[in-house]
C-alpha cells in the first residue's frame, strides 16, 4: 500500500487538533483524543498517523485491487 501523502494538523489554543488532506479539512479532535493525537505525532510517521487518525487510509477496494491482473 503506498504511504498516504498530503496530510497536515494545526493545533489550536483551545486544545483541538484540526487535520487538512491537501487544504481541506479533514477531521477535528478535542480533548482526550487530540492530545493522545499530539503524544502520537511526536513519536512516528505522521502522515500514516494523520490518514489513521481521519479514517481515510483504506477504503475496501485493497483485497480487489489484488487480484487484479494488472498487479498480478
Amino acid at each position: 500500500m503506498p504511504k498516504p501523502h498530503g496530510f497536515s494538523w494545526e493545533a489550536h489554543s483551545d486544545g483541538s487538533v484540526v487535520i487538512t488532506h491537501q487544504g481541506r479539512a479533514a477531521g477535528t479532535l478535542r480533548g482526550g483524543r487530540a492530545a493522545k493525537f499530539l503524544a502520537e505525532a511526536e513519536a512516528g510517521d505522521s502522515q500514516l498517523l494523520m490518514a489513521r487518525w481521519t479514517g481515510a487510509y483504506k477504503h475496501g477496494n485493497e483485497r480487489a485491487a489484488r487480484i487484479h491482473p494488472r498487479n498480478r
